[in-house]
């Protein structure tokens, strides 16, 4: 990241050089600012931003964790609730068929009871 920043400032030192050599003799009143040497490292302010980004990111993703451990549970409380009607609704399902199987039997009910 620093060899860019480098060639950055490098060129733009360029740009302004050749701008001034275009314009030739620049009024005193539009002195142009001198460009600071570019840094060694980034700067105090530049790594507490960076850390109170990495800090704030850590928890959103712990936020998130946190939410799918409480779907995860209710998911599974769910899934409780669930079994006890599949064995219902399987347990009807044998009853139903127990009792076509007894009807068409009796002939009472079906195609072969108009015989």
């Amino acid at each position: 990241m620093g060899r860019s920043i480098d060639e950055f400032v490098s060129q733009l030192r360029g740009f302004t050089d050749r701008a001034r050599s275009v314009a030739g003799a620049v009024p005193a009143r539009l002195s142009l600012p001198a460009l600071p040497s570019p840094p060694g490292a980034l700067s105090a302010a530049q790594l507490g931003s960076i850390a109170r980004t990495l800090a704030a990111q850590r928890q959103s993703i712990a936020a998130m964790a946190a939410q799918l451990q409480a779907f995860d549970e209710q998911l599974a409380v769910f899934e409780k609730i669930l079994d006890p009607l599949v064995e219902w609704s399987s347990s009807w399902a044998r009853l139903e068929e127990a009792v076509g199987d007894l009807v068409r039997r009796d002939g009472t009910d079906g195609p072969a009871s108009g015989r």
